[in-house]
């Protein structure tokens, strides 16, 4: 393994990738950044923007909302979560999100990096600021081939009719 060195990226600095769960992300650090011990990555979401119910079995996940309104279900408890909130989910604990807002901009960093294998194999190299492709084919191979980063539990656990 290599020291770690200090890293500073500028807004809007770091690789974009078209998230093909839905998302624009851009990665601020990356497993090779911090010998594996974290990665970050911004990302660009439209409404009606959802996960399937999941877990990362060997990471913590900390999710900051920079703007706009997700709804998250944790471990059964469905909160609502505005601009400056935060939500922490322990590794293994079952997790899903829905964006409620016209769009929102969240931070996902998680510790260790086990899962970036996971994003990397579900996204591709960004050509536009495109926010919703999804092939929800992709993102379930990439979930099968990296199951350290992630375990799909099921479909997303809201009334989607509600958000549209």
């Amino acid at each position: 393994m290599n020291t770690p060195v200090p890293i500073i990226r500028a807004p809007g600095a770091g690789e974009k990738r078209s998230f093909l769960g839905g998302g624009l992300h851009i990665w601020k650090l990356m497993a090779e950044d911090t010998n594996g011990a974290l990665f970050l990555f911004e990302d660009a979401l439209a409404k009606g923007k959802c996960t399937p119910l999941h877990r990362h079995p060997e990471a913590d996940e900390l999710t900051y909302l920079i703007e706009g309104e997700l709804i998250v279900k944790i471990d059964g408890k469905e909160s609502h979560l505005t601009a400056g909130s935060v939500s922490y989910v322990p590794k293994g604990v079952e997790h899903a999100f829905v964006v409620v807002s016209e769009h929102a901009r969240i931070l996902t960093l998680q510790n260790p990096a086990v899962g970036q294998d996971f994003y990397w194999g579900a996204s591709d190299p960004a050509t536009d600021d495109v926010v919703d492709r999804l092939d929800l084919a992709r993102l379930q191979a990439s979930a099968q081939a990296n199951p350290s980063g992630v375990e799909m539990l099921g479909p997303p656990p809201f009334d989607l009719t509600a958000v549209s």
